[in-house]
């Protein structure tokens, strides 16, 4: 069935049918993927529904529409380096706004409810849905960046006033970071095995002990790279803040949390600690009168 339409909604339609059949490839795709039958039959499902919902947009508008490439590929990357719980959730958030402009429509398609149904369910079911083991463990992941962040920027900044040797400040930085990480991934294995609970310990460690060496090149990179001691500073609180941020955005995404307070708490506690730590290093180097 077609039916004439004024040409600015059928380029609406035609937009909205584009976006379906684009969304139904990448599902297919992430779903192929996947290891876990429960993960699997549900993306598979909404894949058919994501085909289903471009040929009811086929059938009004009476043209066939090739899915956007740089889209299923955009993601289909994302869920390779992200994981795809982070890619699915992120693909069904901007649903909220394709949900309202079919409902704009339903005075001219009453027959539209049924796809505004099943885009309130996708959501719900991916909430219920995913099992990944990244997710899993953020919780280790989280421990290693925040302690990192917050214990490397206080440390980097004390040592940057109290030293006054960008690669000295690096290397007493790099051997504090890793020596940190090691405590830091057996103190979480202990922690994991002695609650007994679904978690590995061992991989639990292992996630921990990552993010706290990840976090600690990142931070001590410009005192390798430049020779302005305060430059290098600034820049590795920037990094610090960076890191927080998209730490921050990818939690929001894929468990559903507020962004803006993860952010603000996080970033907060790690300048704070930084500028304390950088009043003590100006406090120590004036008292016992160092010179590095």
């Amino acid at each position: 069935m077609t039916n004439d339409f004024d040409p600015q909604l059928k380029a609406r339609m035609l937009d909205f049918q584009r976006n379906e059949i684009t969304e139904h490839h990448v599902y297919s795709r992430i779903a192929a993927r996947q290891k876990s039958p429960k993960n699997r039959e549900v993306l598979g499902r909404i894949a058919k529904e994501e085909l289903a919902h471009y040929q009811y947009w086929e059938n009004l508008t009476g043209q066939e529409i090739r899915p956007g490439r740089l889209k299923i590929i955009y993601y289909d990357l994302l869920s390779r380096v992200l994981g795809f719980t982070f890619s699915a959730k992120l693909l069904e958030g901007n649903e909220a706004e394709v949900q309202d402009h079919y409902a704009e429509l339903k005075p001219l398609l009453p027959d539209i409810d049924r796809l505004i149904q099943d885009e309130n369910a996708h959501e719900l079911a991916l909430i219920d849905l995913l099992d990944e083991e990244s997710l899993r463990y953020t919780g280790s992941i989280v421990l290693g960046l925040s302690d990192a962040l917050v214990e490397l920027t206080g440390a980097l900044a004390g040592l940057t006033l109290a030293l006054r040797n960008g690669p000295l400040v690096a290397l007493t930085g790099l051997i504090t970071g890793i020596a940190a990480a090691l405590s830091m991934a057996a103190s979480e294995y202990l922690s994991t095995k002695s609650e007994a609970g679904e978690q590995d310990p061992t991989r639990a460690a292992f996630y921990t002990g990552v993010a706290y060496l990840f976090t600690v090149a990142v931070l001590i990179l410009p005192y390798l790279l430049l020779s302005n001691l305060f430059l290098s500073l600034a820049l590795t609180l920037g990094a610090a803040v960076l890191i927080i941020a998209a730490f921050s955005y990818y939690i929001s995404v894929a468990k559903d949390q507020p962004f803006r307070r993860r952010f603000l708490e996080m970033a907060g506690i790690s300048l704070g600690v930084a500028a304390f730590s950088f009043g003590i290093g100006a406090l120590l180097r004036g008292v016992f009168g160092l010179e590095v």
